[in-house]
């Protein structure tokens, strides 16, 4: 292919993605899926090769990246199938997230994937919210292995009966996996139509000439970074279980464009639910290196064939089922994000900016049946200040690195649940000083109006993120239950009239003032 040809070839595929991505939302029953976006989609070639994804949630596309060859091993496909999944020892992340795969056959002849992975705010764990305060896997929830829920076009109705079985709000969670099976019917269609209009060769050889191109920038960017080992060491606050500040140790070694990103000396997996699976560590590792890529690479494998990734098995990185790990998902896999350009600062100080709020500041709540049978779940990630780079302040109240989900709007909000939202405002000052600022988080104070039980997964409150090159860290986030501090990790029932007040963590400063001065 000639460079146009190649060009359009990728939108045209990163295009499916995209038109995925809006079925889901539009069919999609909760807030989660519908407002906040907490979703991706992406395609795949016939050995389980990332193709093409959209600029969803990174912790989604990289973990499935990673993890989807060994799915695709792993089952026996036909034309029709779609393969559900949730199990993060099996190609998931945490049980919330899950993953509907469908096969792309032309004529008799597999050519590809189209998967898409979505948060549901209700797996069927102990406590609403689906992120409770676990020490094993079984208590996150429902573990959805991976099984076929539609065979030859057609859905299993009583598979789909059983898993329902386990949700507070079935018409709600049936109607999310509708979508899911909808989006990828979508995704199914536009994936055959391309093929057939190039013709199934003409199809591979594009994507290995994708595959390499993408490599080729990779290999070309890495290049930039001198030659080296480069250390850096960051703590987790605690595991919600009396476990505090939880190493994590990254050594990455530059050579001839090639990165080798060792994760020796971080802690052994732990009993509280920060631990990850290996391909949420990836994932993470991926996002990096993927920022520091130019715009035009292709989101394919081979841009990320120049990285190898190793952490211990049995390590908070690459923990042992059963381990917990609802919060490493979302709350590690941040922290994994803050060491690795922590490190890379070492090596191009220009390019790296201070660390982000770094916590998606989970919050979890809902209640069990009333007397008219109404259940309900709601699950939100809060965002926070973005760290300062050397050429700009960082970004007031903002998702950063691997959230990019929006805020739930506070209409729909109060519209669908008995909340209040009494305030939502930037945490004006939170923003840690320097040559450039960074950004001020958020405070928001959620006003119960019915009991309710309530989870807080949340990070950056003993442990501010740091600033780079003699600016101060951001400050330090807090949560507040009626103007009381509480823990950073923890579950609580609340009453009527009760407000919780989450203040999240403002980004570091980078540089010195006095050098701005000069």
């Amino acid at each position: 292919m000639n460079p146009i040809e190649l060009s359009i070839f990728a939108n045209r595929i990163e295009a499916v993605c995209d038109e995925m991505g809006a079925a889901l939302q539009r069919a999609a029953f909760s807030p989660n899926i519908r407002d906040r976006l907490d979703y991706s989609c992406a395609v795949f070639d016939a050995n389980g090769d990332l193709c093409a994804q959209a600029a969803h949630i990174p912790v989604h596309l990289g973990s499935m990246a990673y993890a989807m060859g060994a799915i695709v091993e792993r089952m026996s496909w036909q034309d029709g199938d779609m393969v559900i999944l949730n199990d993060p020892f099996e190609g998931g992340t945490h049980l919330p997230d899950v993953t509907v795969v469908a096969p792309v056959f032309v004529g008799k002849k597999l050519l590809g994937f189209v998967a898409n992975r979505a948060h549901h705010a209700d797996i069927g764990a102990e406590t609403p919210g689906s992120m409770p305060l676990s020490t094993s896997l079984d208590q996150e929830g429902l573990v959805i292995k991976p099984q076929k829920l539609v065979e030859r076009y057609r859905l299993n109705e009583n598979r789909l009966d059983e898993l329902m079985t386990s949700m507070r709000n079935p018409v709600e969670s049936r109607g999310d996996f509708n979508a899911q099976i909808g989006a990828n019917r979508r995704g199914h269609n536009r994936l055959s139509e391309l093929i057939r209009q190039m013709g199934a060769d003409r199809y591979c050889s594009a994507l290995v000439a994708l595959n390499d191109y993408a490599e080729q920038l990779a290999v070309g960017s890495f290049s930039a970074i001198p030659e080296g080992c480069y250390r850096f060491s960051d703590v987790l606050d605690d595991d919600g279980l009396g476990h505090s500040d939880i190493q994590i140790e990254a050594r990455i070694e530059v050579r001839q464009g090639r990165i080798t990103v060792d994760f020796e000396g971080t802690s052994a997996q732990v009993r509280g639910n920060v631990n990850c699976p290996i391909s949420v560590t990836a994932a993470a590792v991926l996002y990096v290196f993927r920022c520091l890529l130019p715009p035009q690479t292709p989101a394919c494998a081979g841009s990320f064939r120049p990285i190898t990734i190793i952490a211990a098995g049995g390590g908070l990185l690459n923990a042992n089922y059963p381990a917990a790990v609802a919060a490493g998902n979302v709350e590690t896999s941040t922290r994994i994000v803050d060491v690795v350009l922590g490190a890379l600062a070492q090596a191009i100080p220009e390019k790296v900016p201070a660390a982000s709020h770094g916590s998606m500041n989970n919050v979890a709540m809902g209640s069990e049946a009333n007397e008219w049978g109404q259940a309900w779940d709601y699950y939100e990630t809060i965002g926070g200040g973005m760290g300062a780079s050397s050429v700009a302040d960082g970004i007031d109240a903002v998702q950063t690195h691997m959230t990019n989900t929006l805020n739930t709007p506070i209409e729909a909000l109060e519209m669908t649940f008995p909340i209040r939202i009494g305030r939502y405002q930037i945490r004006s000052g939170s923003g840690g000083r320097g040559a450039c600022q960074g950004g001020a988080g958020i405070v928001r104070e959620f006003e119960f109006l019915q009991p309710a039980n309530v989870t807080l997964l949340s990070e950056r409150r003993a442990h501010p993120p740091w600033g780079l090159h003699g600016a101060s860290h951001g400050r330090s986030g807090r949560n507040l239950l009626n103007q009381q501090v509480i823990k950073a990790k923890q579950d609580f029932a609340v009453q009527s009239g009760d407000r919780l007040v989450i203040e999240t963590a403002g980004g570091g400063g980078w540089g010195s003032a006095v050098e701005s001065d000069k």
